[in-house]
C-alpha cells in the first residue's frame, strides 16, 4: 500500500507542473479613427461554455465607466465580482494598445476565446467588439472589430 501511495505522490508531482505552464501572449489592438474622448476596453477570456474565465487587461482606470463594458461586467458579476486583471490608461483614436499577458497552455486550442468590449464616454458601446478563438491557428492573424477596435492580433 505504501508503494502505491508513493507512486501516486510521484506521479502527481510530475503531472502538476505540466498543468502550470503558461503561454505568453502579445495582444495588439489597433484603435479605429473616431471623434471623441479616449476609449475604454476590457480584454478578457471566456471558457468553452461561454462563461467568463479571466481578465487580461482593462484600458481606462475610471471605474464609473466600466458598466459600459457590458459583457465583461456581466461575466465578472457571474464569477463573483473579482476583477483579476491589470488596468491602464484609456486609449485614443488611431493609437495602438499593446498588452502582454499569460494564459495556461491548456487553454490553447481548447475552446477558450478572447473578447474585447469597448466604449467611449458619450459615445457607443460595443459588447464583443471582437471575439477570437484562443487557438494556435489564429496566432498572428488580425481579426477585424465591429466598433472602436479596428483590428486585434494575438501572438504567442
Amino acid at each position: 500500500m505504501k508503494k502505491i501511495a508513493a507512486a501516486l505522490v510521484l506521479a502527481s508531482a510530475l503531472a502538476v507542473p505540466s498543468l502550470a505552464y503558461a503561454k505568453d501572449l502579445t495582444i495588439e489592438a489597433k484603435i479605429a479613427s473616431y471623434r471623441g474622448p479616449n476609449a475604454f476596453f476590457a480584454i478578457y477570456v471566456t471558457k468553452p461554455d461561454g462563461s467568463y474565465d479571466s481578465t487580461l487587461w482593462v484600458a481606462g482606470q475610471n471605474q464609473r465607466y466600466y458598466r459600459h463594458l457590458r459583457n465583461w461586467v456581466r461575466g465578472i458579476a457571474a464569477a463573483g465580482g473579482n476583477i483579476d486583471g491589470i488596468s491602464g490608461a484609456s486609449v485614443g483614436a488611431g493609437q495602438t494598445l499593446t498588452v502582454h499577458a499569460s494564459v495556461a497552455d491548456a487553454m490553447i486550442d481548447a475552446g477558450y476565446q478572447i473578447h474585447v468590449d469597448s466604449a467611449v464616454e458619450n459615445g457607443g458601446e460595443y459588447a464583443n467588439d471582437i471575439v477570437m478563438p484562443l487557438a494556435q491557428a489564429s496566432s498572428g492573424v488580425a481579426a477585424t472589430g465591429a466598433g472602436y477596435v479596428q483590428s486585434l492580433t494575438v501572438t504567442f
